[in-house]
């Protein structure tokens, strides 16, 4: 194979540093200096690069609980919502009813009295809850009396939940999980037999990077640049083990033969080359630590909140304490950062919802999301994808080694009809942004849900998780075993107990 001839620069920094040796690289550089001189410059993105965005730089979440709307009526959207949902209403599903089609602020206000017994909050938070519980009541209902029914203006309000029966809180919900990168080849099978649209990226080749200390240990949320000959570029972020898997197809179509890979932490650099066909995984080796002293956790949860997700909404309302609880009892005492992004689609009360990251997690309860209702739907894809990007880009993940992660939660794809924002773009972006996505398929998920559900955790080096019954075909039938999705060998608890089981293991991975 024919390899382009180094540049005098580079071969005198591999003479010096010997950086390169059987594709895997080593890197030794004063603290808080760069290498010098660089054998090659950090990849500057260009119209070649994927994804766009800009590196996790916030340094804390110290910030109060405040949310950001983007509103669901918008001109032109509610008649062709209207008409698409009588269109697609065949599916059975019974989540549009004729108060749906109310204007958001009337919807919003009359609904949201209800909103702070959904779910009653820890002790440390009740008490001012309770307090200010008639006052919130009562302006809510003040709102709904004084709301022009506009729809192309709506205000924001608080969050409301629709008219029907909630489910008992002693009701279980059992979960699997699966772990597509693990069982690749089960994972290409299931792609290719599974016909579906979908936005296509190309993952059968894929190659794993390990960034070690000089001790062998892993390097976590190391800068990770691809570049090939051709200018084509992109940009990952290696996991709390130090790894990251590469897929070169993805974001190159000229289809290189070798890549240049850069990467980068804490003020140092290691370069390595990947050639296609290598059996190897690609090392690089940095003189940089290989965690901080206390993890750093990042947690959002991005749910589709339309009516059909009422019982998953619930449940997790009432399992997020038990997880926060557990997350900060784990031995690395984590520091914690929790976010909230509910999203329904166009037509409804809101098309997104989101609360950035807040280390107040009484505060995160009681103004996020205990007031968060399912509501509104009608036809069957909803507006995951510009959720996918509020949480990617517009959440102030922080940055210096924080582990990020994202907990999925739907029952139904993206509209591939909208135009962008797309999710593969974002999948790529939260890669970039080392933001790993654990997808949870809620019942009622079909084919087309789970192909992207998949193929978004398998990108991003996260989970699928799948809700699972008595009997796989009747959600109804209770708590059990069973699945309609084409998943095996899969582990079942319960869906809290899962989530908690997640995130201890991906901070388990940082070295000591």
């Amino acid at each position: 194979m024919t390899q382009r001839p180094p540049s005098r620069m580079l071969v005198a920094a591999l003479a010096a540093q010997l950086l390169l040796v059987a594709c895997s690289a080593t890197a030794h550089t004063p603290q808080g200096q760069w290498p010098e001189p660089q054998p090659q410059p950090w990849p500057e993105p260009t119209a070649r690069s994927t994804p766009n965005f800009n590196a996790p730089s916030a340094t804390h979440c110290s910030r109060p609980v405040a949310a950001r709307e983007v509103p669901g009526w918008q001109e032109g959207w509610g008649q062709a919502r209207s008409e698409h949902a009588i269109r697609r209403d065949g599916r059975g599903r019974g989540r549009m009813g004729p108060a749906d089609f109310a204007a958001p602020a009337e919807k919003s206000a009359a609904d949201a009295a209800g909103a702070l017994a959904a779910a009653p909050p820890p002790a440390s938070v009740a008490a001012p809850l309770a307090k200010s519980e008639g006052r919130a009541a009562a302006d809510m209902a003040g709102s709904a009396r004084n709301a022009a029914p506009t729809f192309a203006q709506p205000q924001f309000v608080p969050p409301q939940p629709p008219q029907q029966q909630m489910p008992p809180r002693s009701q279980v919900v059992t979960a699997g999980v699966v772990d597509d990168n693990a069982d690749f080849t089960s994972y290409l099978a299931f792609r290719d037999r599974t016909r579906v649209d979908h936005r296509q990226r190309d993952v059968r080749e894929r190659y794993l990077l390990e960034v070690k200390d000089h001790r062998g240990r892993g390097i976590a949320d190391a800068e990770v640049a691809v570049q090939a000959p051709t200018g084509f570029a992109t940009w990952a972020r290696t996991d709390t083990g130090g790894r990251v898997w590469l897929h070169p197809n993805a974001f190159d179509p000229s289809y290189s033969h070798s890549y240049e890979v850069a990467v980068r932490k804490d003020g140092r650099m290691g370069y390595a080359q990947l050639q296609r066909g290598q059996r190897s995984s690609v090392e690089v080796r940095l003189d940089a630590r290989a965690a901080l002293p206390r993890a750093k956790l990042d947690l959002v949860f991005l749910i589709d909140a339309t009516g059909s997700m009422a019982d998953e909404i619930h449940k997790l309302k009432s399992s997020l304490r038990a997880i926060t609880a557990e997350v900060a009892r784990l031995p690395s005492q984590p520091d914690l950062c929790l976010g909230l992004v509910a999203y329904r689609d166009r037509g409804d009360a809101f098309l997104l919802r989101s609360h950035d990251f807040t280390n107040d997690v009484g505060g995160f309860l009681r103004d996020a999301l205990i007031p968060l209702q399912a509501g509104g739907g009608g036809d069957y894809p909803e507006a995951m994808n510009e959720a996918l990007h509020e949480t990617v880009h517009k959440l102030n993940w922080r940055g210096d080694g924080a582990t990020r992660m994202v907990v999925l939660l739907a029952d139904a794809p993206p509209h591939l009809d909208y135009g962008a924002p797309h999710y593969d773009d974002d999948m790529m972006a939260a890669l970039g942004r080392g933001i790993k996505v654990f997808s949870v398929g809620a019942s009622g998920l079909d084919k087309q849900g789970e192909f992207i559900q998949r193929q978004i955790a398998q990108y991003t080096g996260g989970r699928f998780v799948f809700l699972t019954y008595a009997d796989a075909h009747n959600p109804r039938s209770g708590p059990g075993r069973e699945t309609v999705h084409e998943v095996k060998n899969y582990s079942v608890d319960t869906l809290d107990r899962l989530i908690v089981r997640l995130v201890t293991e991906e901070l388990a991975k940082l070295s000591p």
